[in-house]
């Protein structure tokens, strides 16, 4: 019962909004203006399914009770860190030591760094680096930095923390007991920064989305991996890394078989295979190819497909061989008997000459026409020879590890538990431009995670999860509704085009009830929570979203590098930097000259008092919008005056 206010507003705000939207697709589009008329109705449709994902995220929104307690259990506490202050990685980790619950501390130093290791020596306090195989292999960044302490370690469980996130010494008394369900994989706390004043102009703390959205999300057995401040089931992850290991054998295996066509009619236009014996040899690899291709779809053992495709280019190969030095032979012997004849025999020396010009312009056929095929079968290996390890139980498929992950349990059959409860402070971005760069990885991976697992077609996740991972990724895509919505009030205003056939009576009696239902849907939601800040960077940051789903998109399609950027934990800059709003800067300069144009040209007659009514109450709250980013550009960063975990109360 306790959801019971919630689920109705759920339903009214969704009855009221396709009755909104279906007047606006059917009724009231402007067709003379459909260049902007189309676009903003599709962006009311992109904003209604937001609305409604999220609807769907709280329906079953869980309250936890306090966990059982925790049975004996090995446990590692990894601190991930690259460049961080070496004195903030000790703070962090000398309060991971003081856990309670029995567990062994990690540091792990992705930047190598001697006073770090100092440091753990001193402290007793464990260190880990990357082994030698990582040299001149791809590093995945975080996870590459947790992957290879998962193979240094033995603990049954890993708790999981970024070099600023220092931890409550109950953090595992108070998460481990969830585990006693041997399908618990994840257990996910909040993430709460200690440097971050009550009216949170950067917008760093996320307490709809570490509170509702991760409860709702709990309640359908998808609340998900957030990249610290989570317990993780080792088994668990080991069984991912197996499973994409297989996976990405298959499919480099697959891709191997399918070039293996493309080199095979390559090889059958070289000159070399007139040769009987290697067009035979030839028809052979091919066979095989095709035999392979269909016993893997028949689930038949990779070892056993590659095993015999291998072995019939060999012999192939070793057939070629012979045959060519078979050939070499004849030639030697040929020349051999030139040099024993007369001079009568050899005028000018002419036949030598000739047997020798011939032998110079040989290629190494017949065996020349299996060397394309033989490069491609190279790549029929079931060793992960380009990676440092074969398994990679943390996903490399993103800049973020940590969706990726935990989607990749609960595709397994794995659970996963939201714990609402603050048990680790951590220190949040202190200028405009570190908070755009942590936004914007952020952003990145999701969507790299979209357009190469997209969760819609993930196998192994319910209908429910799927929905879950996917309301989370299509927020991101906010930044090109954003555009739309900025520039409609303009375009009225400046030039009296309406996207509508006219704003009615009809139009108020449907838009105003579906708005204030669903402002209403967030209050009852939040209980309190203050959540007007995000909804202000959902649509400010919109250079960012757009940015994020263009390079994340062009990096997958393309393969043109993202990079990646630790998030500095300390103030990066010295001023203010109106640069990085510069865009944001010209839709608000855009937004206040389109509103006196307007008042103008309603003086003059030229637009309709209702229409330059609306749009100038929709430009007042655009500008309110992004107004906080005037603050967030002055914000000159906020210094606790002690940064413990005891001061913060839960």
């Amino acid at each position: 019962m306790r959801n019971l206010p919630t689920r109705l507003l759920v339903v009214l705000t969704l009855l009221l909004g396709i009755n909104y939207l279906a007047w606006r697709w059917l009724e009231s589009l402007n067709w003379d203006a459909w260049w902007i008329a189309v676009p903003l109705v599709a962006a009311e449709t992109y904003s209604l399914i937001d609305v409604g994902l999220f609807g769907l995220t709280v329906w079953k929104k869980k309250q936890r009770t306090a966990p059982p307690a925790p049975a004996d259990a090995t446990v590692d506490v990894f601190i991930t860190t690259y460049n961080e202050p070496p004195e903030m990685v000790l703070e962090t980790a000398l309060a991971a030591k003081a856990i309670r619950h029995p567990h062994s501390t990690w540091i792990l130093d992705d930047g190598a760094r001697e006073e770090v290791r100092e440091l753990a020596r001193e402290h007793g306090l464990g260190y880990l680096t990357r082994s030698p195989d990582w040299a001149d292999r791809p590093r995945h960044a975080k996870a590459g930095n947790l992957n290879n302490a998962l193979m240094e370690t033995q603990g049954e469980f890993l708790l999981i923390l970024d070099a600023d996130q220092v931890p409550d010494p109950a953090i595992l008394e108070k998460t481990l007991g969830y585990f006693n369900n041997r399908r618990v994989a994840l257990v996910q706390t909040p993430q709460y920064f200690a440097n971050v004043p009550d009216d949170d102009p950067l917008g760093s703390q996320a307490p709809l989305f570490y509170g509702p959205i991760q409860q709702g999300k709990d309640g359908w057995n998808a609340a998900f991996f957030c990249g610290s401040n989570a317990v993780l089931r080792r088994e668990a992850l080991m069984q991912l890394g197996l499973s994409g290991y297989v996976k990405e054998v298959e499919q480099g295996v697959t891709r191997a078989l399918k070039a293996s066509r493309t080199a095979l009619r390559r090889a059958r236009k070289s000159p070399e295979a007139a040769d009987p014996l290697v067009a035979g040899l030839l028809d052979d690899v091919e066979s095989a190819t095709e035999r392979a291709r269909v016993e893997l779809r028949a689930g038949v053992s990779l070892s056993e497909v590659t095993y015999r495709v291998r072995r019939t280019v060999d012999e192939a190969v070793q057939s070629l061989v012979g045959a060519d030095f078979s050939s070499l032979e004849a030639d030697l012997a040929d020349i051999a008997a030139l040099e024993q004849g007369t001079e009568s025999a050899l005028p000018d020396g002419g036949e030598l000459d000739g047997a020798i010009e011939r032998m110079s312009h040989r290629d190494l056929s017949p065996l020349a026409a299996l060397e394309s095929v033989q490069e491609v079968l190279d790549a029929l290996s079931i060793e992960r020879s380009a990676e440092a390890q074969p398994i990679m139980p943390m996903a490399t498929i993103s800049v973020t590890e940590d969706m990726a992950t935990s989607m990749g349990m609960h595709a397994m059959g794995w659970q996963s538990v939201y714990h609402h409860e603050i048990l680790a402070t951590g220190l949040a971005p202190e200028d405009l431009s570190t908070m755009l760069t942590q936004r914007l990885r952020w952003a990145q991976g999701t969507i790299q995670v979209l357009l190469r697992e997209n969760p819609l077609v993930r196998r192994g996740l319910g209908l429910a999860q799927r929905l879950m991972y996917f309301a989370t990724m299509w927020s991101y895509l906010s930044g090109f509704a954003a555009v739309v919505y900025f520039a409609a009030p303009v375009i009225y205003l400046t030039l009296g085009v309406l996207p509508v056939t006219g704003i009615s009576s009809e139009f108020f009696l449907r838009f105003v009830p579906f708005m204030v239902v669903n402002q209403l849907l967030f209050a009852v939601t939040g209980r309190g929570i203050p959540t007007w800040r995000g909804q202000q960077y959902s649509l400010a940051l919109f250079p960012t979203w757009i940015r994020a789903c263009t390079t994340a998109a062009r990096n997958v399609w393309f393969g043109r590098p993202l990079g990646f950027a630790v998030t500095p934990k300390t103030r990066q800059e010295s001023g203010p930097r109106w640069d990085l709003i510069r865009p944001q800067l010209i839709v608000m300069a855009l937004l206040a000259a389109a509103l006196i144009v307007g008042v103008v040209r309603l003086a003059a007659g030229l637009n309709e008092p209702i229409g330059t009514l609306v749009n100038v109450a929709w430009v007042a709250f655009d500008l309110l919008v992004l107004s906080v980013l005037i603050k967030a550009v002055k914000y000159k960063g906020f210094t606790p005056e002690k940064r413990s975990v005891d001061a913060v109360q839960h």
